[in-house]
């Protein structure tokens, strides 16, 4: 190879590497974005407040307008550079990441758009249900562990965030049969319970979400595709 091609190899591999450290670093600052979400959703439900719930909803805008801009960075990086084998494999898996994230956001917001509902429909003092709690807060902690993950490239940090799922569908079974025997105890709090279920299953559904990121940690890291949450 001449001196000059081997400078426009090494230059064109400069460019690559600049703009997949800036997917990846997207990738990142999107999962801090759905992170917050969650936590922000969390916070609301328990309060019941209605501005907390707004923002969450708002911050769902930052995150759909996140996964917008990474996935034209990908196109574009894949059209302009033309990656290869590893890399485009890389590249590709990013793109599924930000799908399950931006999913994970409409979820979040989905459980934020429930908490002016269940004020509407005067819901009573009483907690909204430890089980609910436990859901969001282990909705919120695999998601953190996913994105480290992600970001080390941990295939075994990745599975054992995509087992905790286990018990996120435990809690939700849990919770529905409660929430469902009190409905038909009490009529007068059908609608009330009706959008606690929507929440839970909204918390349920971010299991599923970060269960799938796990599985594209997993390939990136061995080269396998394994199922885990089968």
């Amino acid at each position: 190879m001449r001196d000059s091609d081997r400078f426009v190899a090494h230059g064109h591999r400069d460019v690559f590497d600049g703009e997949l450290q800036q997917v990846r670093a997207g990738v990142v600052r999107m999962g801090e974005l759905v992170a917050s979400g969650i936590d922000g959703a969390i916070a609301a439900l328990s309060r019941r407040d209605l501005p907390a719930a707004a923002a969450v909803v708002a911050n769902d805008s930052r995150i759909n307008l996140a996964q917008t801009d990474l996935t034209e960075l990908i196109i574009t990086t894949i059209a302009t550079q033309a990656p290869v084998a590893g890399d485009l494999q890389l590249l590709v898996s990013l793109y599924h990441v930000t799908y399950e994230l931006e999913r994970i956001g409409d979820h979040a917001a989905g459980v934020a758009r429930q908490i002016a509902k269940l004020v509407d429909s005067e819901i009573d003092g009483r907690p909204v249900g430890a089980g609910l709690d436990r859901m969001g807060e282990l909705a919120s902690a695999i998601l953190h562990g996913v994105l480290l993950a992600l970001v080390d490239l941990d295939a075994e940090a990745a599975r054992k965030v995509a087992v905790q799922d286990d018990e996120i569908d435990r809690l939700y079974h849990a919770y529905f049969d409660r929430t469902l025997e009190r409905m038909r105890k009490e009529p007068g709090w059908v609608e009330s319970g009706a959008h606690l279920l929507f929440a839970a299953k909204h918390f349920e559904r971010i299991g599923d979400r970060v269960t799938n990121i796990a599985e594209e940690v997993v390939f990136l890291s061995t080269g396998a595709v394994e199922d885990l949450n089968p």
